[in-house]
Parts: structure tokens; C-alpha cells; sequence
């Protein structure tokens, strides 16, 4: 619909809905990591760092190569930069758990040190909150759900959380790794 927009229209737009990435801490090291789409909303938060001199450590996995988006750009924000493909068309091939996992165990700076922001599809923020507890590690998870009206009168985008269900709208999307019931 935007794109069939002419110069000079107007559009509303109602945001910024929800809560937003929390700032890591000085004696802690960022790791992304980042599945499919979900670089998007980590792609800024990247960048909010790099310019705060906190560069992140960053996996960013997707099913093939054709749907890498901004590599070159990622790198200029990334202490270190890890894609992975499914299919090994691009960077390792596998998960991008599994990558971020490694990165964990072989950087000393990760592996005592770190906090996890984490953003993609609904198995892989599985697998994230499941290592980053197994490895007592502290994670920021943001969850993708279909939002209906965006302002948490619908209860369309509710996840089950140890406290109760939440709106991923209003209360989220960003949830701690241990707050998610999987």
C-alpha cells in the first residue's frame, strides 16, 4: 500500500507500541543473535550500541543467502559477525543457535560475561531461552506475534508468561528469557 502512496501523502502511524531492548550493562558484552527477519528489529538496536562504543557480537542465521539483508552494514556495528545459512549457501551452515552457542563456548568475553537480545521465529527464541538458562546467562527475547490493534484492548498477540499471559503490544515484546512459559 506504501508503495502506491504519492509523493506528498499523508500517513498515520501509531507507535512506538510496547517496550524496547534494555541497555547492557558496562561489564557485559552484547550478543545478537538474529533469525530470519528478525534482524530487523535488532538491526537498530546494533547500531544504538555501536555508536555508545558497545560493539555486539552478532549471529544472524536465515534459510539461505537470498534472504540476508544488510551484512555489510551489520559488520560496521559488530564486535564480530557470525551468518549461517540452513542450507550452507552463505557463512556456516546450520542454526543459528548452534552458532551462537559456539560463539558462547570460544569467546572468553561471552562465555563469563554476556547478555543475549534475541529476535526471530518462536523455535529459535526456544532454543535461546533454553541455552541462555542452561548457561545462566541473562536474555532479552523479542517475541513476533500477529498484532490485531496494537494498543492491548484485542488480547490477539497474548504469549503465556510465568506471571500470567501478556500482551505483546503493551507488555512486550521484549521478555526476559525466564519470563516465557514455552
Amino acid at each position: 500500500m506504501m508503495r502506491e502512496l504519492k509523493k506528498g501523502s499523508r500517513v498515520d502511524v501509531l507507535g512506538p507500541l510496547g517496550n524496547s531492548y534494555p541497555f547492557p550493562p558496562k561489564n557485559k558484552s552484547p550478543l545478537i543473535i538474529a533469525g530470519g527477519i528478525g534482524i530487523a528489529s535488532l538491526f537498530y538496536f546494533a547500531q544504538r550500541l555501536s555508536k555508545a562504543k558497545k560493539k555486539a557480537y552478532i549471529s544472524y542465521g536465515v534459510r539461505s543467502e537470498k534472504e540476508l539483508f544488510m551484512v555489510e552494514e551489520l559488520k560496521r556495528f559488530a564486535k564480530e559477525l557470525s551468518v549461517s545459512t540452513d542450507d550452507g549457501s552463505c557463512g556456516e551452515r546450520g542454526c543459528v543457535t548452534d552458532i551462537a552457542g559456539s560463539l558462547i563456548s570460544n569467546v572468553p568475553m561471552l562465555s563469563t560475561n554476556c547478555i543475549i537480545y534475541a529476535c526471530g521465529p518462536r523455535t529459535m527464541l526456544e532454543a535461546v531461552s533454553e541455552m541462555a538458562k542452561q548457561k545462566g546467562i541473562e536474555a532479552y527475547l523479542s517475541m513476533e506475534e500477529v498484532m490485531a490493534c496494537g494498543v492491548g484492548a484485542c488480547l490477539g498477540c497474548v504469549v503465556k508468561t510465568v506471571n500470567g499471559y501478556k500482551r505483546v503490544c503493551k507488555e512486550g515484546p521484549i521478555f526476559t528469557g525466564n519470563e516465557i512459559v514455552w
